[in-house]
This record gives C-alpha cells, sequence and structure tokens, in this order.
C-alpha cells in the first residue's frame, strides 16, 4: 500500500510551548558540572531523573507510550527512569562538549569521512538529525577539523535560551542559528552552505505551516502512522546539496557513539518533477526507517516528551 500522500503541516504541540524543562535543567546541570565536575555532576542525575518521574505527568505520558513501542511491550517504572537519566546525562555532557573537554569520553565515530568531503568540496551539506542522544557530540568531530563550521537552523527563542547558558560557561563558544520561519531563512542557508558551513537541522519535529513548501507525510514509525516534515529535504534538492544524516548515540557512562551516513544527495537532482519529487519522497521513508531502527537499537536515547503521534486529541 502506498503511503499517504503530503498535507499542510498543523502548528506543532512543542513549538506552541517553551521548552522550559530543557533551559532549565541545561541551567542547573551547567553550574554543577563547572563548580563540582562530571563524576559528581553525575550522581546527582539520579534525583533529576526521579523528578521527572515523579513529577512531570505529560513528559512521563509520552515517554511511555514511546517506550511501549520501542520496546515492543510495556514501559515499566525502571524502563522511564532510565530514560530520564540518559536525558539528563546528554544535557550534562553537553556542557562538556562546547567547552572542547573530549577527554571526559570514549567516543566511537564512524563514517567522518563525509565530513572531510564536505569540508574538502567546499560546498558544504545538509547534517539532518534528530532528537537522539546526543546533537552536541558533532563538536568531537569539529575539534579535530578547524575549517568545520556549523550552522543550527532552529526557533530562536529556544536557541537564545540554551545558547546563552553555553555561552555563560565557555565564552569562545559560538552557535550559529538561523531562525526558522523569518524572511531570507532560505538565503542564509544558502550562503552558510555556499561558505562551505554544514547546516544542522533536527527533521523529527513537524516546523508547522511556516511557508507555503512546508508539507508533512504521514509514514509508519514503530507501529503507527507519525507525521514528519518534508521541508529539509526539498530545501536541499532546491539548493542542489548532499543530506548527511548524524547521530550521537550515548552508550552510558562516558561513551559516544557518532555516526555519519549518506542519506540523499541531491547534488545533480533528476530533471523531471516526478522524479525528484520521488526522491524527496524516498530520502524522508528512509530518514523515518533509520530513525525507527535507531530507536529500537537505544530506545532510552529518544527525547521527544510531547505527543508525537497526537494521540491525546483522539477520543
Amino acid at each position: 500500500m502506498a503511503p499517504p500522500g503530503p498535507r499542510q503541516a498543523a502548528a506543532p504541540e512543542w513549538a506552541a510551548s517553551d521548552e522550559r524543562s530543557n533551559a532549565v535543567t541545561l541551567r542547573l546541570m551547567a553550574w554543577i558540572a563547572v563548580t563540582a565536575g562530571r563524576p559528581v555532576a553525575r550522581l546527582l542525575l539520579h534525583p533529576i531523573a526521579l523528578y521527572f518521574l515523579c513529577f512531570a505527568p505529560a513528559p512521563r505520558r509520552h515517554a511511555r507510550r514511546y517506550l511501549g513501542r520501542a520496546l515492543g511491550r510495556p514501559a515499566s517504572w525502571l524502563d522511564l527512569y532510565r530514560h530520564f537519566h540518559a536525558f539528563s546525562a546528554t544535557v550534562l555532557d553537553r556542557v562538556y562538549f562546547v567547552r572542547g573537554q573530549m577527554q571526559a569520553f570514549d567516543l566511537q565515530i564512524t563514517g567522518e569521512h563525509l565530513v572531510d568531503e564536505t569540508l574538502a568540496e567546499g560546498r558544504g551539506a545538509f547534517l539532518l538529525g534528530a532528537h537522539l542522544g546526543s546533537f552536541e557530540a558533532l563538536h568531537a568531530v569539529g575539534d579535530s577539523r578547524p575549517g568545520l563550521e556549523v550552522a543550527m537552523v532552529m526557533f530562536p527563542d529556544n536557541a537564545r535560551k540554551i545558547h546563552g547558558v553555553l555561552q555563560a560557561l565557555a565564552p569562545e563558544f559560538r552557535l550559529s542559528v538561523i531562525a526558522i520561519g523569518r524572511s531570507g531563512s532560505t538565503l542564509q542557508i544558502r550562503d552558510a552552505l555556499d561558505a562551505g558551513k554544514l547546516v544542522g537541522l533536527l527533521g523529527d519535529r513537524s516546523l508547522g505551516a511556516d511557508s507555503a513548501r512546508t508539507l508533512s507525510v504521514e509514514l509508519p514509525f514503530l507501529g503507527r502512522a507519525a507525521r514528519f516534515t518534508d521541508g529539509p529535504l526539498r530545501l536541499a534538492m532546491l539548493l542542489r546539496r548532499r543530506v548527511i544524516f548524524m547521530v550521537g548515540l550515548y552508550r552510558g557512562g562516558r561513551r559516544y557513539d557518532i555516526r555519519f551516513e549518506v542519506l540523499a544527495d541531491f547534488r545533480q537532482p533528476p530533471a523531471e518533477p516526478a522524479a525528484r519529487e520521488q526522491a524527496i519522497q524516498t530520502a524522508l521513508a528512509a530518514y523515518a526507517a533509520r530513525l525507527e531502527a535507531l530507536c529500537r537499537e537505544v530506545p532510552y536515547n529518544w527525547f521527544n516528551f510531547f505527543d508525537f503521534w497526537n494521540e491525546d486529541a483522539q477520543p
């Protein structure tokens, strides 16, 4: 059966409310990380995870639904605890990544040659990730590549909160942000790519109907239909760039597994509109399938604590 066709995306739930838990948790963990060090700070992950488990009913409800699908069985309280603990751990480690303290981690990196090829080519590429593990683990790759620059495409309010905390801890840290939904965003993205930068996006949240070109597509995901935006892929096709899938999986303790792989190559797109459309939809389906496989491989790494399948609105 062919997947349902695209439709205009509705305003997303997650964008309508501030990501207060992320910013507050980051601020608390940043202070602890700098004043006490990572071994002591990690001891405090337990009460933080317990706090989310006991006093965050909406994230707990959404986590339970997701984990049930990813694990293939009902999620226990221990599963929920492990999920919140992993989230808190990656928030803590974000501080060390932006401060360049890579010696604190055991890093396994595969596919980094794709980054080297992109830098050598000088045309930039899209770096498509997800709220899975730690996108900040990219700093581990950039640390040995002085020419590597990443511009993140994101909502400016969320970026401002997080960036303010991180820059207070690492004054030399600069997060290049291209704001979503503003006039000129596409030109900024093109200019960043032309400068040889990687343009990073997280593709597992629908960005809403910010433009007539922004569509969402319903695809099977962990046993139930979910909506994914094809906007990043359409933009990559428009600008004729390669799309690299990137993930920094948290493996517990000090271990991270950083992976790069080609998701789509639109540098020489098909001439026919129908063929271009098919290439976009094929790449989007591949993205959803790759994300699903990783959610099953490392289920406690996916940090979308909202109504991803839009179940609360259903009777």
